[in-house]
């Protein structure tokens, strides 16, 4: 990150640097350019810059100058055999000063191919014309590179002008802040929450992602995923209704209906999909049926409730008052669904599960329940918030698929949750009655017109699922560190957008500081959180979403509030106390807030028993339960066949990238190490 900050440093001087943001910077830095493999994106397009080319091309030109006494096969067979190194261009490389010659004279190569718009070794590039690929906002090129009349007469093709629309429209995205840029994010599996950028080299904490309990690197999860994909493949050959429907994804269907206490259950390739299709079809066959959405519902539900073509009616987020007076507006015979979240993953606010169903049933209403961010993080089961209010209910009832009358999920008509969250796999899924989904199945084309997800992926979320069911401690120091953060947060004047869940926004409330407070954080601290803007969240209400895992160390935490609170005195951010001074905003500095109660009691985290887990330390692994590891693996048996470990355990899971068969040979020995 050093070098990128020296970059940065000249924004003001250059024109592109300087209306170019950080992030894609970043990017271009980190990124080899695919045509000139030893350049950078970002060297690539300095190449066409007036200034910066002549540059370039002067300091190769050094280069190859400073390494010529070595650039030459003459030369370099004089290299004496006492330095181990043999005569011959194969062993180049072990060479210091003639490996670098070679790169430095690879480079000015394609520095001029690249300067002159020319793909390397390649005749009919050399044949072409070279293209004009100035940067954008570069005054330099304001004369070079405008085309004449009549070359733009040829390249705007008669009637719309398809290419102008589209700038036109990013333009506007940058206009207003709200233009999304995506970081090269690589989260490594023995270092979890650690992750590399697009130099493998170059790592960085992670604390924006939503695999919320580490279970994208759970050993066992992985180990079932390599055995079914040496048993079944890869993918899953079309399809559910012609050559897709596997052992593994009729298993995870009954996972997931256990899970939930519901009689039947069905998997889609994520859960946007699954609610936009099935509040689709619902609102399409259910006759003149009305929508009830809370008005902070996720984007696929809002979608699913427009695509149907059925009425929607919208209520504030979670008023119960507001709800009910809009229902009472129609005749208790009229189809009705309520359309609500659990958690509402951007404010980490909980839905009033328990009384919008008593409004459901006094009115006529189904109740269509988005567990999405709740899934495998509340219950004692990972069943979900609506579990979790039934806590030592479903406890109780251990694993039994049974529904227990009378509790919140026994309540709720549909739920629908991801695997690709708390589980750390891919695809979504629908759990209610048989005839419902059934009839999903049978008519939502979300569901029939697509392939469906190979088999290892169906292994690993039932494994995943499978393990959380039996081991509650990763769910109980998720939310140890999430108070422990909170508390440090707190302490420091960081306006954290209050909530009794796992999620901890920070408020920030302007989405170019927003942006740069998340650029800040990961070139000086080395801490990736993505900025969260407009349309995800209202304007002027822009945050950062920080994510803390059972993974994350107590020195980890230290540092992040360390850095965040290093990062709002630079860049002059609004804290607590501020927002206060100016009558709040987002629940952030009201006049007399109210108490925000955690889902998770003390009693249930075990801090009042002494059984709560301990939060880790640098050097420490995560714990794996062994009673869960096996349980998991004996449901497996009929498809993969008993498992088979090795004879004596190896060593836990490696912290450097490996190759694929050391991977697959580690496997059951990180699980037999993680479990000792």
């Amino acid at each position: 990150m050093d070098k990128l900050s020296s970059i940065t440093r000249f924004k003001a001087a250059c024109p592109y640097l300087g209306r170019t943001k950080s992030s894609t910077i970043r990017t271009l830095y980190t990124a080899a350019s695919p045509r000139y493999p030893s350049l950078s994106k970002l060297t690539e397009k300095a190449t066409q810059c007036p200034v910066m080319g002549q540059a370039l091309t002067s300091r190769s030109t050094q280069m190859i100058a400073g390494y010529a006494s070595l650039a030459g096969s003459a030369e370099f067979n004089q290299i004496p055999e006492h330095h181990n190194v043999m005569p011959s261009a194969a062993d180049a490389a072990k060479c210091p000063h003639a490996s670098k010659a070679m790169a430095a004279a690879r480079m000015a190569e394609e520095l001029a191919q690249a300067k002159k718009g020319k793909a390397p070794n390649c005749p009919a590039a050399s044949a072409a014309k070279p293209a004009t690929a100035a940067p954008a906002g570069c005054p330099f090129h304001a004369n070079a590179s405008a085309p004449s009349t009549s070359e733009a007469k040829a390249k705007t093709p008669s009637g719309f002008d398809y290419e102008q629309f589209y700038a036109t429209e990013l333009e506007k995205k940058h206009q207003d802040a709200s233009y999304r840029y995506f970081n090269n994010i690589n989260r490594m599996a023995g270092k979890f929450p650690i992750a590399h950028t697009g130099d493998p080299k170059d790592e960085v904490e992670v604390w924006c992602a939503n695999d919320y309990l580490g279970m994208g690197n759970n050993p066992v999860v992985l180990e079932t995923m390599h055995r079914t994909l040496d048993t079944y493949g890869h993918g899953a050959g079309g399809t559910r209704n012609i050559a897709g429907n596997t052992g593994m994804h009729l298993a995870l269907e009954a996972e997931v209906a256990s899970l939930h206490r519901k009689p039947a259950a069905l998997v889609f390739s994520s859960c946007y999909v699954a609610n936009d299709a099935t509040l689709a079809t619902l609102g399409q066959k259910l006759p003149g049926m009305i929508y009830f959405s809370d008005v902070m519902n996720h984007a696929s539900m809002i979608q699913g409730m427009r695509h149907s073509g059925a009425k929607r009616v919208i209520f504030k987020h979670n008023d119960l008052e507001d709800l009910e007076m809009k229902l009472a507006q129609y005749p208790k015979e009229t189809p009705k669904v309520i359309a609500f979240e659990s958690v509402y993953s951007m404010c980490g606010s909980v839905g009033p599960i328990k009384e919008i169903c008593d409004l459901a049933e006094r009115y006529g209403a189904l109740t269509f329940l988005d567990e999405v961010h709740a899934v495998g993080l509340y219950g004692p089961r990972g069943a979900g918030v609506a579990e979790h209010l039934d806590y030592e209910a479903h406890k109780r009832a251990g694993q039994s698929p049974d529904p227990i009358p009378g509790t919140v999920m026994d309540r709720v008509d549909i739920i629908t949750g991801t695997l690709g969250k708390a589980y750390g796999a891919v695809g979504g899924y629908i759990a209610g009655s048989n005839d419902f989904v059934d009839m999903i199945r049978s008519y939502a084309s979300g569901f029939i017109f697509t392939t469906s997800l190979p088999p290892s992926n169906m292994a690993g979320a039932r494994a995943s699922i499978s393990y959380q069911k039996e081991y509650n401690g990763d769910r109980q120091l998720k939310q140890i560190n999430v108070r422990d953060l909170k508390s440090r947060f707190e302490k420091l004047d960081i306006p954290v957008v209050p909530g009794p869940s796992h999620i901890v926004p920070v408020l920030i409330g302007d989405p170019a500081l927003a942006r740069l407070a998340s650029d800040t954080l990961l070139e000086k601290h080395n801490v990736y959180v993505q900025a969260i803007n407009y349309p995800t969240v209202a304007r002027g209400e822009e945050r950062l979403r920080f994510t803390v895992t059972p993974g994350h160390n107590q020195e980890q935490i230290t540092r992040l509030a360390s850095a965040v609170d290093s990062v709002f005195t630079e860049l002059g951010i609004k804290r607590t106390s501020d927002w206060r001074k100016e009558g709040g905003r987002a629940n952030v500095g009201m006049a007399n807030p109210e108490p925000v109660v955690p889902v998770w009691s003390d009693a249930q985290l075990g801090l009042l028993n002494g059984t709560a887990p301990k939060q880790l330390h640098t050097g420490q692994r995560p714990v794996i339960s062994k009673q869960a590891v096996t349980i998991t693996r004996e449901k497996f048996d009929d498809l993969l066949g008993p498992y088979v470990g090795p004879a004596e355990p190896v060593a836990p899971l490696p912290k450097e990238i490996p190759s694929v068969n050391t991977i697959t040979a580690s496997i059951p020995a990180a699980v037999a190490a993680a479990t000792a």
